[in-house]
């Protein structure tokens, strides 16, 4: 990475001029109820039932963050997360009841004298909007003992750009616990939103990390102690609001005197979930091993989480999700160009001004469709840049061999710029178009032009295809500063694989039937008029059975979290109405490609 670009991710800012009508279009839609949700069908759950942990749905922790160059995890940890210290055991204060048991022990693991156990579902469940439930007991907290249920962004930015959500944590420090009257630890849980702000860049908070629970009302304080007793806490999400309760003894109590607002992009992605107990920390009042004062072993439980679909909104996607794009044209800003998928700003994308010193909103008309990056540059002898970034890491390795990129421009003559990439390794590769000079195809005449770069070359030696995340990147050329204003705009930027692969589907016909919208997920369709369930396994698993959504004659239901390979068996139960009696098909199978 140049020193350059270095200083332009520190100055990195959301833009929201000529392409604001995109970004805020996830606003304009009409909002969930997090007040008074309508909760729908379960939509994913782990039951913890099992004799072990499923890996095939938690990556279990193992260091002290040392190994992944976070020592203490960011947060002065005194413990070392061990996979020995996560199991599915009988609950012994509840009967009949099997769940996850994450322990926290006196045993000393290299320079830790703590174990406990952290779980994560990382690139094989995530989730986008619904109502989360989480069912768990704490142990006796004492001083020392932390134990969550949270999530984090899938975003390849790092953290707090891919944003956190805290659903509950406890052990909080005293002064804290202060706030709520609460006669000890075990009578305080808290939740908290973490984003990046850029109000929240002061000295001292130099990761501009954002907390709702700062200066704010943002617990539950129970009249009895929550240890070693069941409580369910909820998190409602959608892409305007969030509200978090907890349930206790069948009454619900908000966390938050109102719901919170969404007020950053990163809050409308996927996240996924975390399980985990802490010892000591900087949240906590145990700073070194002999501050923790709480009787170990300690065990955390959890009987289940569960997704359910709130006033119909609400996803889970199984796997990992940086699965190829499939072979034809992938759009990365681009509203009529027919494509096989796409990046839409404000939702899966967002557009960034790099140097607001230099640069502002621009008033160029769209090349194509009704939406363009239009900048306006200002100040002579000063840098400029911007770019798009994928909210999810995107696999684009089928573009490599053959492919192209290509973008429209309206630019200066005598302006020269360069065109970027990079991945989540953080590597970047860059080519240049100087001034005055015809280069990867387009002509310099101040008008709209296409430029077409191989794909080969605009990742260079480094860059990851199977993983990128600053998706488009332009800026000036070091050293050839522009000597006089200028307005530029850029347009449909496509990617090409050149070696033919999947055109756009046609609108399916017949009563019943499939249609692939994407690499990863598979649109399920009657057009019978009344209710209609579809019925589906993936690879042979588990059966599905989805009651559709009917909208006018039509009932659509979206299955995501697929990849190419995968082999859908499906079939569908919907009502005739003309006959009077309910309909099963039959059975046909559909390949991911």
């Amino acid at each position: 990475m140049n020193n350059q670009n270095q200083n332009h991710r520190s100055r990195w800012k959301p833009f929201h001029a000529l392409v604001a009508g995109i970004l805020l279009a996830c606003g304009a839609q009409a909002a969930a109820s997090v007040t008074n949700p309508v909760i729908g069908q379960l939509l994913w759950s782990e039951e913890f039932n099992g004799s072990n942990v499923n890996t095939g749905v938690w990556n279990l922790q193992d260091g002290n963050g040392c190994q992944i160059g976070l020592c203490g995890y960011g947060n002065a940890e005194l413990q070392y997360y061990s996979p020995n210290n996560a199991s599915i055991v009988n609950v012994p204060f509840e009967s009949g009841t099997r769940a996850l048991a994450i322990q926290a022990r006196s045993q000393t693991i290299g320079s830790n004298v703590f174990t406990s156990a952290r779980l994560d579902t990382k690139n094989k469940v995530q989730v986008q909007y619904g109502m989360i439930e989480v069912r768990m007991a704490a142990p006796n907290l004492g001083t020392g003992l932390w134990p969550a249920a949270w999530m984090l962004g899938v975003s390849p930015q790092t953290w707090p750009r891919n944003g956190e959500i805290d659903i509950m944590e406890a052990g909080h420090k005293a002064s804290e616990r202060a706030h709520g009257n609460a006669p000890s630890s075990n009578h305080f849980v808290g939740s908290n939103v973490i984003t990046w702000q850029q109000a929240a860049c002061v000295p001292g908070n130099e990761s501009c990390a954002a907390s709702t629970a700062w200066q704010t009302k943002n617990w539950y304080v129970p009249q009895n102690s929550l240890a070693n007793r069941f409580v369910t806490y909820r998190f409602y999400w959608d892409e305007s609001q969030m509200r978090f309760t907890t349930v206790d003894n069948g009454v619900e109590h908000n966390m938050y005197n109102a719901p919170l607002p969404v007020n950053s992009s990163a809050l409308q992605a996927p996240f996924y979930l975390l399980l985990n107990m802490a010892v000591g920390g900087n949240f906590t009042d145990a700073a070194n091993p002999g501050q923790v004062t709480a009787p170990l072993p300690g065990t955390m439980y959890v009987d289940y989480v569960r997704v359910y679909q709130m006033d119909g909104k609400g996803q889970v996607k199984l796997g990992d999700q940086t699965v190829p794009e499939v072979a034809g044209k992938f759009g990365v800003f681009t509203d009529t160009t027919a494509v096989n998928n796409k990046l839409v700003a404000g939702t899966s994308s967002d557009i960034f001004l790099w140097n607001s010193a230099s640069t502002g909103a621009g008033n160029t008309a769209p090349f194509e469709g009704n939406n363009v990056i239009a900048w306006n540059y200002t100040t002579p002898g000063q840098w400029f840049g911007g770019g798009i970034q994928a909210r999810q890491a995107r696999n684009l390795s089928n573009y490599r061999a053959n492919g192209t990129v290509k973008f429209r421009i309206r630019i200066p003559a005598n302006v020269g710029f360069r065109i970027g990439i990079g991945d989540t390794y953080t590597n970047q590769n860059w080519v240049n178009f100087p001034a005055n000079t015809t280069a990867f195809g387009l002509t310099r005449n101040g008008q709209w032009g296409q430029a077409s770069i191989p794909v080969s070359t605009l990742l260079g030696p480094l860059v990851a295809a199977q993983s990128l995340h600053d998706i488009f990147m332009i800026s000036s050329i070091d050293g050839a500063l522009p000597s006089s204003s200028f307005q530029f705009a850029i347009d449909d930027i496509v990617w090409e694989s050149g070696g033919g692969g999947t055109t756009p589907q046609p609108e399916p016909s017949g009563p019943t039937s499939v249609s692939q919208t994407s690499s990863t997920m598979l649109q399920f369709r009657t057009t019978t008029g009344g209710w209609a369930d579809v019925h589906y396994t993936v690879n042979n698993g588990p059966q599905q059975n989805v009651r559709m959504q009917l909208g006018g004659a039509i009932n659509t239901y979206t299955a995501g979290g697929l990849k190419i390979g995968d082999v859908v068996r499906y079939w569908f139960t919907y009502w005739d109405a003309q006959r009077g009696f309910a309909v099963d098909t039959q059975q046909q199978t559909h390949t991911m490609q």
